[in-house]
């Protein structure tokens, strides 16, 4: 089972600095973003992880490449906690397939077909960080109680937020799982069928790879995820997991980065940044 993570973006809400460095490679607290996400995916039933890159990314290639020469000089000069650290980003679990024109979350995540063949698949979106990675193992918990369905996160929202998001459809079957009849892309308030919105985890059964090898443009002239989750809805069950928003941490604006380098520095080091 792999777990795909998209990677090709252009990262333009973080320009100038995401102009020859990628957003993903942005520092949170003591690694890149993407490192998190990484051994997210590695702490899940996945075996290997899928990073869809665009070809102009190579130092996100370079961080997850081993370094011997970088490893001995610093073991050598005694700083053992470093020579650790950049030892087990080196030995991470982590392929490559490429993106090579941006046409969209769905494109990006078919990219990876090869790699998944007929399996389900993970994907999780770079621009939220689950820690803990605890979300993983709970989604494929709830898969496994329905019969190997899809799932995906969902998050309750403000309604000022609503039309930001993906929003799920659907009824509560108990107080963490909802299962979903529809998906609507960024719905004014009064059209929302919920306040749950997608958050950037998914379980996907291998029926959703195959039929994004035949899904279209759509909004933006791009190949959406959301329509090929709506297609599969007509053929399979689909599941929510609704998570706590204290669950995961946004690194999609500026803002919301930097909140998140606060947070997650105190909860490392015990005091504020």
């Amino acid at each position: 089972m792999k777990a795909i993570i998209p990677a090709a973006g252009l990262g333009s809400r973080f320009l100038p600095a995401t102009k020859a460095q990628p957003k993903e490679m942005l520092l949170v607290v003591d690694r890149p973003v993407i490192q998190y996400i990484v051994e997210e995916g590695l702490a899940s039933a996945a075996d290997e992880v899928v990073i869809v890159n665009s070809r102009e990314k190579k130092s996100i290639e370079e961080h997850f490449s081993p370094n011997p020469e970088l490893v001995s000089m610093l073991r050598e000069r005694g700083k053992d906690k470093y020579a650790d650290a950049v030892e087990h980003a080196g030995n991470l679990n982590v392929s490559y397939v490429y993106q090579d024109e941006p046409l969209g979350l769905g494109h990006a995540v078919h990219c990876a077909a090869e790699k998944t063949g007929d399996e389900p698949f993970y994907v999780l979106l770079g621009d939220v960080l689950v820690p803990d990675n605890n979300m993983l193992p709970a989604m494929q918990k709830v898969s496994d109680e329905h019969n190997g369905a899809s799932v995906i996160a969902v998050m309750p929202v403000p309604d000022d937020q609503v039309n930001r998001f993906g929003v799920i459809a659907g009824s509560a079957i108990s107080d963490d799982v909802w299962k979903i009849d529809g998906l609507v892309e960024k719905p004014a308030l009064e059209d929302a069928p919920s306040n749950l919105a997608v958050f950037g985890r998914y379980l996907l059964s291998a029926r959703v790879m195959e039929l994004l090898a035949e899904a279209k443009p759509t909004v933006g002239g791009e190949i959406q995820l959301t329509d090929a989750l709506d297609a599969v809805l007509k053929e399979e069950e689909m599941y929510a997991l609704v998570i706590d928003p204290q669950d995961g941490f946004d690194t999609g604006t500026v803002e919301s980065w930097l909140e998140t380098n606060n947070i997650l520095f105190e909860r490392k080091y015990g005091k504020k940044a």
